[in-house]
């Protein structure tokens, strides 16, 4: 995943390691989950030791990661929510917040905020107007002011 966006995103990766340090991390945790322990040694040791010398929070974040080699239960570990799926999501927002900065959007959707304004503006409306309201928004499903 790292390399398609590395590609296409070269100047967000290069002015911000500590995401293209998150992207590596993740791919790490990748390697662990499926079981490619040698692979995933190796990784760490060149791709990621060297950032954790530059930056000691990099290292811990490292630290922890690589602690999840020495649990035959990762399930139990104390790192072990690194593997569960909340892990991959953190990672994904992370990219997709930083794409966005760097296209000069917002770093969070506008949908729900637009949702919450169309649910204020029918209550302010409930009061003085008879109107087709929405009742469920999942739906956009409509009511007719005359039933």
């Amino acid at each position: 995943m790292s390399e398609v966006i590395r590609s296409a995103f070269r100047k967000i990766l290069d002015t911000n390691p500590q995401l293209y340090f998150h992207l590596q991390q993740q791919r790490l945790i990748e390697l662990i989950r499926n079981g490619k322990v040698e692979e995933a040694l190796e990784f760490a040791q060149e791709e990621l030791a060297p950032r954790g010398e530059e930056n000691q929070g990099f290292l811990q974040e490292l630290e922890r990661t690589v602690a999840l080699l020495a649990f035959e239960d990762v399930t139990n570990c104390p790192v072990g929510e690194l593997l569960d799926i909340s892990q991959r999501l953190k990672t994904a927002s992370e990219v997709n917040a930083d794409i966005l900065t760097s296209q000069s959007h917002e770093k969070d959707p506008k949908l729900p905020s637009l949702l919450k304004m169309l649910v204020w503006v029918q209550n302010q409306l409930d009061e003085k107007a008879t109107y087709p309201r929405i009742t469920d928004l999942s739906t956009a499903a409509l009511e007719d002011p005359a039933s």
